[in-house]
């Protein structure tokens, strides 16, 4: 049995505030979400006055707590409002990266570290499948369903290469098909009208960058943001470029942008064939691709499918939910018989 005196000697208090939110958007109506996030730290105790937390417990827990809390601000900011379902989801990935911590992670399965100091890993096999073909391909098409980690480990990638002097620039690019890719009308800047679209780019460069480095790189257009249709023309060289949600590229456009990469030059085209957003009077490059250049070396393709989920439980059942109804419906419309003239 473990001495209670040294669990105590090892208890320390530290604080976490919130700024820019009202702190009850971030602990819930009655202290809700402080409970849930307080219930889920066993060996920790949190408690509140104004927008000071406090947090009391094991040094080596204080800075998963300040993840989740610092995470559902941002969340705040950019939605106004966080749910208890945003919390269980912040926590089991805080668990899984616990759990990471734990066991012995070798230099080269982590590929860079959060503004938190956690670890970024490719948790599945097919995240890791993403990492070895990086590694040794100029091209990478991350093809799967939604939350399946491919945006985020391309991003880890692109950021690690830019950290260690690999490339000199990362580009993100991703087809603006809500806009019809006629982006003028929009009010601001470039950057302005496409930011929506990259949202969950940002979202992934926010976790491995802080702000002011993140900024100042945005600004002197080390990392730069570019929809689909303004590729045309270019040549990137020293890049790390990322092609988002490329089911909603065209034949023409996926054929535009491969020819765009330069000399010393690496690209990940990410998407899931499951949520192509074109009109129906035009093909997705990304489907016809995968038999354009299946033969090509220097060329990769890595499949995700549900059991590389990192997202909420429930995704994974929504997948494969999707999968079944898709599959009746095929096979429905097989089965019917040819109406007579």
């Amino acid at each position: 049995m473990q001495n209670p005196s040294s669990e105590k000697n090892n208890q320390e208090t530290k604080s976490i505030f919130i700024d820019s939110v009202d702190p009850v958007v971030i602990l819930g109506l009655q202290d809700r979400i402080l409970k849930q996030i307080d219930d889920a730290f066993t060996e920790s105790k949190l408690t509140v006055r104004g927008n000071e937390i406090k947090v009391t417990g094991p040094p080596e827990q204080f800075e998963s707590i300040e993840a989740v809390i610092k995470e559902l601000i941002r969340l705040a900011r950019r939605n106004g409002a966080v749910t208890e379902n945003d919390v269980s989801t912040l926590l089991a990935l805080q668990k899984s990266d616990r759990m990471l911590r734990k066991v012995s992670i070798s230099p080269d399965e982590t590929l860079l570290y959060t503004t938190t100091g956690t670890p970024v890993v490719a948790k599945t096999s097919n995240q890791k499948e993403i990492v070895k073909a990086a590694n040794k391909n100029d091209i990478v098409f991350a093809i799967g369903p939604a939350g399946t980690g491919k945006t985020y480990t391309s991003v880890a990638l692109a950021v690690r290469a830019l950290k260690e002097r690999q490339v000199k620039k990362i580009v993100l690019v991703r087809p603006a098909v809500e806009a019809g890719e006629s982006l003028g009308f929009l009010p601001g800047n470039l950057k302005d009208k496409i930011d929506p679209y990259l949202r969950p780019l940002y979202d992934a460069l926010e976790e491995m960058l802080d702000y002011d480095k993140l900024e100042m790189n945005l600004n002197k257009n080390i990392i730069e943001i570019a929809p689909l249709a303004y590729m045309r023309g270019r040549t990137l060289n020293n890049a790390f470029v990322i092609l988002d949600e490329a089911q909603n590229a065209t034949q023409t456009q996926m054929k535009m942008f491969l020819t765009r990469l330069g000399v010393n030059s690496k690209a990940i085209i990410t998407g899931d064939l499951t949520q192509t957003d074109l009109p129906k009077n035009q093909h997705s490059g990304l489907r016809t691709i995968q038999y354009v250049l299946e033969q090509i070396k220097g060329i990769s393709f890595v499949y995700l499918n549900q059991n590389d989920v990192v997202r909420h439980k429930l995704i994974r059942d929504i997948i494969e939910a999707y999968d079944r109804f898709e599959s009746s419906k095929e096979s429905k419309e097989t089965d019917e018989p040819e109406s007579s003239s």
